[in-house]
């Protein structure tokens, strides 16, 4: 195999650079070493992606298990409320699609049909599939228009029947236990500005089952709130404010806050300062969310009130590329002969397979042969 000159330059560039501020790069002692997003909890476990497959470790941390190896990739799971089922959204088939499988593993069920991006956001209390789509039956005004309609559906996992959430608009939301819905209208608003406040910030309403209409919930602050969570007779959400104040005139970082089912009585639960809360989800009492690539949780009934945040400590997927490994890299005529390196991979060398994949020698080991 020809090695390319120009990679080769490019990949000396990226090893002088990342060895040069390799030991400025703060770590947590108990960070994982990979980038975990989309987080889920039932009882010990969580469900989480790295690497565009879904994973399953215990709240410990430790050593994750790998629950799928498709080339589609597969995200934002949601564990049902018996524990038995974890659903999630993945391109198996080209377009994004909701699917469910066993927690305990086996091969996925394809549950919508949507052609649309079905986004899984979790399940209603007596165990119906909830998922956001653009694309709702029968309306071919949000399939080949471009307006901002998503709806949310609900679908019968025994019967495969689904059912449209009676709302124009509703991109993500949470069932109470006497079915009351705490919804967001509006989804992501499209851009990456921080501590947005235009006109399609994301706010939580409620709309009670034997309600005329939705009424706002958090429409007094200007910023965004979002992810709605509903526990203990409290609602649970991400924000960018920093203070109770319905004109925060301030907003920050994006952390977990919570309120009466009304919108009263805000109170703060995180404080990040660097990072935003992404992905929040909760189940049984417990929220798991991502900062920063890592995964954090939070017990909501820790004598009768939420506990302090925690990190999942020392998260490590099987087979991860910091893991001890032995490996044979190509034998190039650019570089001449094989190289085999053995133990830990150096951080230069995760950054180089990262980028041209495994067969990359170790090159903060000088075996990078002969010229």
């Amino acid at each position: 195999m020809q090695a390319n000159p120009r990679l080769c330059v490019i990949a000396l560039c990226v090893l002088t650079c990342a060895r040069a501020h390799a030991q400025d790069i703060p770590l947590h002692p108990e960070a994982g070493v990979g980038y975990y997003r989309f987080p889920t909890v039932s009882g010990n476990t969580v469900v989480f992606t790295a690497e565009g497959d879904l994973w399953r470790v215990p709240l410990t941390g430790g050593l994750a298990q790998r629950l799928t190896t498709h080339a589609g990739e597969e995200t934002r799971a949601s564990i049902s409320p018996d524990g038995k089922t974890v659903a999630f959204s993945a391109t198996y088939e080209g377009p994004t699609e909701a699917y469910t499988m066993p927690l305990d593993g086996g091969p996925p069920t394809r549950r919508t049909y949507d052609g649309s991006g079905a986004r899984v956001i979790g399940w209603t209390p007596d165990g119906k599939l909830m998922y956001a789509t653009s694309a709702p039956e029968g309306s071919l005004c949000s399939k080949y228009s471009t307006l901002p309609t998503i709806q949310l559906q609900l679908v019968d996992l025994s019967s495969s029947m689904r059912t449209a959430v009676p709302l124009a608009q509703a991109a993500d939301g949470a069932y109470a236990p006497d079915g009351t819905l705490y919804f967001t209208r509006f989804d992501w608003q499209g851009s990456h500005t921080k501590r947005y406040r235009g006109g399609t910030a994301q706010s939580i309403w409620r709309y009670a089952t034997s309600g005329v209409e939705a009424t706002p919930v958090t429409s007094t602050y200007l910023g965004t709130s979002k992810s709605p969570m509903v526990f203990g007779g409290r609602l649970y959400f991400a924000s960018d404010r920093t203070s109770a104040a319905s004109e925060d005139s301030k907003p920050g970082v994006m952390n977990i806050w919570s309120s009466k089912l009304d919108g009263t009585d805000l109170r703060r639960h995180t404080d990040h300062t660097m990072y935003d809360v992404q992905n929040p989800s909760q189940n049984g009492g417990r929220i798991v969310y991502e900062n920063g690539g890592d995964i954090w949780t939070i017990p909501l009934d820790v004598g009768g009130r939420p506990g302090a945040p925690q990190r999942l400590r020392r998260l490590l997927l099987a087979g991860d590329i910091t893991s001890e490994i032995e490996y044979v890299a190509e034998e190039e005529e650019y570089f001449g002969p094989c190289v085999v390196v053995r133990g830990p991979r150096t951080r230069e060398s995760q950054i180089l397979a990262a980028l041209f994949g495994e067969d990359w020698p170790d090159a903060a080991s000088d075996d990078l042969g002969e010229n």
